[in-house]
């Protein structure tokens, strides 16, 4: 399916597709092989996803792109060896764990400004459960996959975490500060 400007968009089972793409480029850093196929022509579109590796049920990774510019298939790979290897968080993927960790996929919306008056209007505006969030100021920055709403659902609260993940008190507000909100289709392996 194309969209109004000619961009085709995965299908609705593309997680089918999508998830053995990250478990593959996984397993060939750690050696091993794991069958996908990467020959869908939207896979060679512009795409951008973030990659949640859980292991029972803790985060082990996340690592992604917020805008698109590379091939759809390209962010997968590449975000799925950094979610593994490189997510300064935790120690690299050992090839013990690779059978034990879980892959999300979330594939981005395009990357949308907010307006607003001050952080109570911005608050307001915030579609709890909806909304991925990037927060920026000046050389802060931070975002949140709207998944982190099961955790923090409270807009207030919500908003206070970003910040502080962008490096700033939580009762910063500053007239500077930009929201962009995004949605994500998402799909995560059955184990």
């Amino acid at each position: 399916m194309r969209t109004e400007t000619g961009l085709m968009l995965p299908p609705q089972n593309a997680g089918d597709i999508l998830l053995p793409l990250a478990r593959a480029a996984i397993a060939r850093e750690l050696g091993q092989s794991h069958s996908a196929t990467a020959e869908a022509p939207w896979l060679r579109e512009p795409g951008a996803c973030f990659i949640t590796l859980t292991q029972d049920e803790k985060l082990r990774g996340c690592i992604g792109t917020l805008r698109a510019h590379r091939p759809l298939a390209d962010d997968v790979r590449a975000n799925a060896v950094a979610a593994a290897f490189r997510d300064p968080r935790f120690k690299p993927l050992s090839a013990g764990e690779f059978e034990a960790v879980e892959v999300e996929l979330s594939l981005l919306s395009p990357l949308e400004p907010m307006s607003f008056t001050g952080e109570q209007d911005a608050l307001a505006q915030l579609r709890i459960g909806e909304d991925g969030v990037v927060f920026e100021y000046g050389y802060h920055s931070s975002t949140f996959l709207p998944q982190v709403w099961d955790e923090l659902s409270e807009p207030a609260e919500f908003l206070t975490h970003l910040k502080y993940k962008a490096g700033l008190p939580p009762d910063f507000w500053d007239s500077e500060v930009k929201l962009m909100r995004y949605t994500v289709s998402k799909w995560r392996e059955e184990r």
